[in-house]
């Protein structure tokens, strides 16, 4: 017989109250772990998550908010758009999607070019004002990597995963159509919406590029600023792709996280530290996995020249400086988190780096590496290269040096020995 939902339901809550106050309320001779485990498996069943997710959710979470988190995905987050300053104003779009039978408002005081729409009686990817090129269809959290990143007039930007170009458009419009915008995507099929939603938009300074973001330094280099918007498990966007909750495991994440540290390193190695008004990466995920964002960050603080920075944004959650057996750089705290429940927009995290220097680390040496708190993980640590190899190296370079010298002389010997014969 299928799962009774209302019965579930109610021994969710009943188990959550006995764990907030275990020592009063629980049942002699029960451990609070046999009330995790019944707790996560009503969980699995009421929301339809695999028990991989939940457990992971449930390292993340304190329970309370656990629930709340749950709860929130199970609604769609609310429609928001961003005006085109390229070709109006803010205001003047508004009064003209209101006149249409649009229900709107200002996204929040965070946001300039934001708006939130409530209902509408026409469809809101097909008005005039959306074919002119007047606004873009764009999830809130996706606003604040490039306000982040805060890129000035006349620089030379890289947007490493552009597709399908809404962070581009808008990094397009806080530079006023100047200098220049790399907007790549590994992949050309999704390029094709990039192409179109630049031309709508009006924006002129950008290059379309089809390139794998870990050759980039490869291609081209010397960039101010970079933004990347990593490939990522979707553990933040669960109310837009259900799916989720059930088609990743372990591999999944550890794979994206491989990815991204290849990603990072490359977009870092694109920066050029000597930029008068940049030398700054952006990166962000729509994953709420600590493994695809922090451990990711820690990950580029120990193989490059670079410090984390303040993202600028005055709202969303510190990121984790310790996860379970995980110690993390302290600088983690100026990342951002940001969740469905607490800030009713998909689930984002941000990082916003400085590189302050062009060279590629080979080894750290004591202090540096206790300084920059290593992890656990053994994949993370940096291991400096032996000291008496280069002597070596060196020594057997003499020798080499020094062989062809005797052969010389052996050589010239046997020629003068020859030359009688000739005669």
């Amino acid at each position: 017989e299928p799962p009774d939902l209302h019965v579930i339901h109610q021994r969710i809550q009943g188990n959550m109250e006995v764990l907030q106050d275990f020592g009063v309320k629980r049942e002699e001779g029960r451990s609070r772990q046999e009330y995790l485990a019944v707790l996560r498996r009503d969980m699995a069943a009421y929301y339809s998550y695999s028990d991989f997710l939940l457990t992971k959710l449930m390292d993340i979470f304190p329970l309370p908010e656990l629930v709340n988190f749950l709860e929130a995905n199970e609604v769609p987050r609310p429609v928001t758009i961003r005006t085109n300053t390229l070709k109006t104003r803010r205001r003047d779009l508004a009064q003209a999607l209101i006149n249409r039978g649009v229900n709107l408002d200002p996204l929040g005081k965070w946001s300039k070019t934001g708006l939130v729409i409530y209902d509408s009686t026409v469809p809101i990817g097909a008005t005039p004002e959306y074919l002119a090129g007047h606004y873009m269809l764009q999830g809130a959290s996706s606003l604040l990597p490039v306000m982040a990143l805060a890129p000035q007039e006349n620089e030379r930007i890289l947007d490493m995963c552009c597709a399908p170009g809404g962070k581009t458009s808008y990094i397009a419009q806080l530079m006023k159509n100047t200098g220049m915008i790399l907007a790549n995507d590994s992949s050309a099929e999704r390029l094709r919406s990039v192409v179109g939603n630049l031309h709508r938009l009006g924006v002129t300074n950008a290059v379309v590029s089809n390139c794998d973001g870990r050759q980039f330094p490869k291609v081209l280099g010397g960039f101010d600023r970079v933004l990347l918007d990593a490939p990522c498990s979707g553990t933040g966007v669960i109310s837009k792709d259900p799916a989720v909750k059930t088609n990743k495991d372990e591999m999944d994440i550890l794979r994206c996280a491989h990815l991204q540290k290849e990603l990072i390193l490359s977009a870092i190695d694109s920066v050029n530290a000597a930029s008068e008004t940049g030398g700054y990466i952006v990166y962000c995920t729509c994953s709420i996995m600590v493994e695809e964002n922090e451990w990711v960050v820690d990950y580029a603080l120990k193989k490059r020249n670079v410090r984390l920075v303040a993202t600028g944004l005055d709202f969303g959650k510190e990121g984790f400086t310790r996860f379970k057996d995980r110690r993390f750089h302290p600088s983690l705290k100026s990342t951002r988190r940001f969740y469905p429940h607490t800030h009713n927009m998909d689930g984002f995290f941000i990082a916003k780096f400085k590189k302050f220097s062009n060279a590629i680390p080979q080894a750290r040496k004591g202090p540096a590496v206790e300084a920059a708190a290593p992890s656990a993980v053994p994949d993370t640590i940096i291991t400096e290269p032996p000291p008496k190899k280069k002597k070596l190296e060196g020594s057997k370079a003499e020798e080499k040096q020094k062989l062809p010298q005797p052969a010389l002389k052996k050589k010239r010997s046997l020629q003068a020995q020859r030359r009688p014969l000739k005669a």
